[in-house]
This record gives structure tokens, sequence and C-alpha cells, in this order.
């Protein structure tokens, strides 16, 4: 099974990029929703965090802003929630890649934000990037309900920058140029994976 990995910086299309490779028939794992679904009221993450991070559970539920509070800015706290968080997420993973294989997927999709950060770059056959024009992240960032500069730089922060991440990709998707322009995009990577002709070595991403 080819494993694809995708991702790209806040406000870079990423989550519209992913809906396009399931329209396409390829399925894909959203790291995002699995980890809200540890969060929520009887999820397998809300013990082991609350006693980790005293405070951060309201409700029986991981209160994610008290927790993004906690961690922002602290690299050792910020481990701490990645050495719980991660191998649940991992198991959670496992079960999709039997679904896939099950249905007799030749490729999947990996959406994971933080593929670069966290290494997960090295266990995927190519890495895909959604990418805009930097004052166009900004002006759909700041769109968002509760957002202001000072917590979108914050995030950015935390984030490698889009310049390195699209030279470390082997595909980098342009949403800044309209869905149709993203979509066809997405068509050719996928064309081109299912090809061993033109598939690209995974030597291409460095470490």
């Amino acid at each position: 099974m080819i494993l694809l990995g995708l991702t790209g910086s806040i406000g870079m299309g990423k989550s519209t990029t992913a809906a396009m490779f399931r329209e396409a028939g390829v399925p894909v794992y959203d790291a995002d929703a699995a980890v809200a679904d540890l969060y929520v009221r009887g999820g397998a993450a809300v013990r082991p965090v609350g006693e980790a991070f005293p405070g951060v559970v309201k409700d029986g539920a991981i209160d994610r802003e008290a927790l993004r509070q906690r961690v922002l800015g602290d690299p050792e706290a910020l481990k701490r929630l990645n050495a719980i968080v991660h191998p649940l997420v991992g198991r959670d993973r496992g079960k999709f890649f039997e679904g896939a294989q099950a249905m007799g997927a030749d490729m999947v999709v990996l959406d994971i934000p933080l593929l670069f950060e966290t290494g997960g770059h090295a266990n995927v056959d190519a890495v895909v990037v959604a990418s805009a024009p930097p004052e166009m992240q900004r002006e759909r960032v700041l769109a968002r309900p509760g957002m202001t500069p000072e917590r979108l730089d914050a995030i950015l922060a935390q984030q490698t920058p889009d310049p390195e991440k699209r030279a470390r990709a082997h595909f980098v998707v342009d949403t800044g140029r309209g869905l149709e322009h993203a979509r066809l995009q997405v068509g050719e990577i996928i064309a081109i994976m299912r090809d061993p002709q033109r598939r690209p070595s995974r030597d291409r991403t460095p470490a």
C-alpha cells in the first residue's frame, strides 16, 4: 500500500486538499479528528492527560483551549503530552490501515499537521504539502472566530516554516490558485504515485 503524508501550516488549505483526495477515492486518515475523539467524554486520553495536566478536564472531557494554554511555549509540557497521545493515535491509525486494506485500497493519505515536526515524514512514501501565499494564509486564519494576530504568530512559531515544508516535499498543492487548480494537482499526484516509473524516491525528502 502506498502511504502519502499530507501536511501544511495553519490556513494553507490542508483540509480542503484532504477532501479532494477523498473525492478521488483515496482513504484519508485525519490525525486531528483522531485526537479530538480521544479528548471527548469517555475518550482514551481524558484520564492520562487530566492526570498529567490537572485542571484541563471539564465536564469529563479535555478542554482543548485550556490544554493549549498549558503546553504553548513549553517544549517539555508538549513532550509529555505527545508521549501520552501519540501511542493512542498510533493504535487508532492501525485500525484505519486494516479497514483500508479490507477495502482493497492501494493508497492512503495520512493527514498529519505536524508531519515534519514529529518525524512522521520518514514513515511515508511521499510527502504532499498544501501551501498558499503568506498574505492569503493570514487572511484565511484571521477570519476565524476568536483568532488574533498574536495567537496566529504563536501557532506558526511551533510549526515548520512553509518555505521549508515546500523544499522538503515531494509534491506541493497550491491552494492559492483556486479549487479546480488544486483538484487537478491532486489528481496528478495520485497518477504519479500509481506509476512506478514516475513515482519519486523516498530519499527526495531529507530526514
